[in-house]
């Protein structure tokens, strides 16, 4: 299923394939780069991901079956371009957990996410000190891991809050020299109580809060951007 801004649907009872095939790691990785840098051969994937032009090859042919990827427009007539069909593909978590090895798929394509997540800390980290990135990006970029107590209600409000705050400014900074490709995390992780904590008295809420310059991206359903 597709949505008007962009973002495939994804249904857990009949795209259970679909889903599956996200969660190897290299097609993750692929779709990531042509949403990212826009169309490209197999062999310029290959060159960026450091595989084979045959492996990279093979899984956007994957990609492509599921309905991610569809070929570009071709510049002459012996290269073969692909671009992504959608920016961002969603599911609901519900739906997922309720469908048959959902709960797996969904566990796999989290730490994908978080591996992703490790990558951009890296490359954004070689960027500021190479001097690739200008020293203006260096107070608004961050990563928060505060802990608000929050009631399933005001969770839900709070993504759809982020959503279209994210997309106001991304039309806004549309024709923005200045803009950059930002990577943007947000995760909101309900916690039960802590029975150790509260035998010992021990406030379970209180947590680390890094710089509260955060990065929001991935609705109360699952988001793979």
């Amino acid at each position: 299923m597709d949505s008007e801004d962009g973002r495939r649907v994804l249904d857990p009872a009949q795209d259970g394939a679909a889903l599956k095939a996200l969660t190897h790691p290299l097609r993750l990785t692929l779709l990531g780069l042509l949403r990212q840098h826009g169309p490209a051969t197999a062999s310029e994937l290959a060159a960026r991901t450091g595989e084979s032009s045959a492996s990279t090859s093979y899984h956007l042919r994957v990609l492509a079956k599921y309905a991610f990827v569809t070929e570009a427009e071709h510049r002459d007539s012996r290269e073969r371009r692909w671009k992504s069909v959608h920016d961002m593909t969603s599911w609901s978590n519900e739906a997922m957990r309720r469908s048959p090895g959902g709960s797996t798929i969904l566990s796999v394509l989290h730490r994908r996410q978080i591996e992703h997540l490790q990558r951009s800390l890296d490359r954004h980290e070689a960027d500021l000190e190479s001097g690739r990135l200008g020293q203006e990006w260096q107070e608004p970029s961050g990563v928060s891991d505060s802990m608000p107590r929050l009631t399933p209600e005001s969770l839900a409000e709070l993504w759809e809050v982020l959503r279209a705050k994210t997309d106001e400014l991304t039309a806004r900074d549309a024709g923005d020299p200045r803009a950059e490709q930002v990577v943007l995390f947000t995760a909101g992780l309900p916690l039960a109580p802590d029975p150790v904590a509260g035998q010992g008295g021990a406030d379970a809420s209180a947590g680390p809060d890094a710089t509260d310059a955060g990065a929001p991206d991935a609705p109360a359903a699952g988001d793979a951007s």
